[in-house]
């Protein structure tokens, strides 16, 4: 059962600071994974974590102990690192065992933690083999096995996929996901990728300029983005924005002015809001009708349809030149250079003022809550 907290953790590199004051709770057995763009600082407050980088201020604390001064040895994590590493010359079992056998643990001892390891990550029918004979799946399995043999309290993965192909990285957040269930381990895993931020995490930390923009789980922030880069961040394909400005405020919500002249109501808090003001508004590519079903419509230019089969996703231009995303299903019939009036459901809309901060919403809705859940005033509301 172990912890893991950041308290005013900060770094710089002489007069750049990279690392901006950040506070960080981490449960024991959560998978949290730090996501945000290049350069973002999610791979440096790893390495914090690990002890591979000094802080210029702040805590780390792992358990009950601070750690913050301790060796990367004595701070009971384990780190998977981007590069396999692997010793070309040594089988698999004795890249597993290699760390081990250097602290002179007793061989019987050895053999058992190896072999586990293998068990766990079905390596056993490869432990002869050289790291040549391995395919890259195979060959990251047997860096993570290097990592579970040495019993830590935290895992730390650093972009542990990113070397591998389309069908490998999905194959391989599958069984990180099942080794996470199999260990009941902590694990903090970076990736600049926020597919597998959504689909292997209890709890996303959404980096940006080594500031923390928001915490919280996957549906959370897809749902409830604090601001415009969370928003645009999280969800693939991303959340397509439009410049608007307000029409009216009232205790229902805002309305808003589209392009090409309609009108929506959002259901959100506008305190602070008044006519006139320019806001933006965020719009799922999966809330957006290609046949006009919704509150408002806004007129808009098929420029690109990509049919995936079950799916279909066309690229639009609105009048004012904005791009619009729509998703579809696998029958649809939109030819490029179509126009379109393109449906939207208030609802389902999320509105942010001049700094980029979301707008909350006056019902909080969930991933099952239906299209209709949040409607446009003088509609009877349901509550998602």
């Amino acid at each position: 059962m172990t912890e893991l907290s950041l308290s005013g953790v900060e770094k710089a590199y002489g007069d750049i600071k990279v690392l901006h004051d950040i506070h960080l709770s981490i449960e024991s057995r959560e998978f949290v994974v730090f996501v945000g763009p290049s350069g973002c600082g999610k791979s440096t407050l790893l390495r914090c974590i690990a002890g591979l980088e000094s802080i210029t201020q702040g805590q780390i604390r792992i358990g009950a102990r601070d750690v913050t001064f301790l060796e990367p040895a004595d701070r009971g994590v384990a780190m998977v690192f981007q590069s396999y590493a692997l010793y070309p010359h040594m089988s698999v079992y004795d890249n597993i065992a290699f760390g081990l056998k250097m602290q002179k643990i007793p061989k019987d001892q050895i053999e058992a933690k190896v072999r586990n390891a293998a068990r766990i990550l079905q390596l056993d029918p490869l432990l002869d083999r050289k790291p040549k004979a391995l395919s890259g799946g195979q060959r990251q399995r047997v860096a993570i096995g290097r990592a579970i043999v040495h019993e830590p309290e935290v895992f730390l993965f650093d972009e542990p996929l990113s070397n591998l192909d389309a069908s490998l990285r999905v194959q391989m957040r599958i069984e990180i996901a099942k080794l996470h269930a199999d260990l009941q381990a902590t694990m903090v895993y970076v990736t600049h990728d926020q597919v597998e931020a959504m689909t292997l995490a209890d709890k996303i930390v959404v980096l940006n300029k080594g500031c923390i923009e928001q915490v919280g789980s996957p549906l959370e922030l897809y749902h409830h983005p604090r601001n415009r880069f969370v928003a645009g961040f999280i969800g693939s394909p991303q959340m397509s924005f439009l410049q608007v400005s307000a029409a009216a405020v009232s205790a229902e919500g805002v309305e808003v002015i589209l392009p090409g002249g309609g009108r929506l109501w959002v259901p959100v808090q506008g305190e602070g809001v008044k006519a006139g003001d320019a806001l933006t508004l965020g719009l799922r590519p999966e809330h957006l009708s290609e046949r006009g079903q919704g509150d408002a419509q806004i007129p808009a230019k098929a420029l690109v349809v990509e049919h995936l089969g079950g799916e279909t996703f066309t690229h639009a231009e609105t009048a004012d030149g904005s791009d619009l995303m729509i998703k579809g299903d696998g029958m649809s019939q939109v030819k490029a250079g179509q126009p379109l009036a393109i449906g939207v459901s208030g609802g389902r809309c999320h509105l942010f003022d001049a700094q980029g901060q979301a707008l909350p919403h006056r019902v909080h809705y969930t991933a099952r809550a239906s299209e209709n859940s949040l409607q446009s005033p003088g509609s009877a509301a349901v509550a998602g």
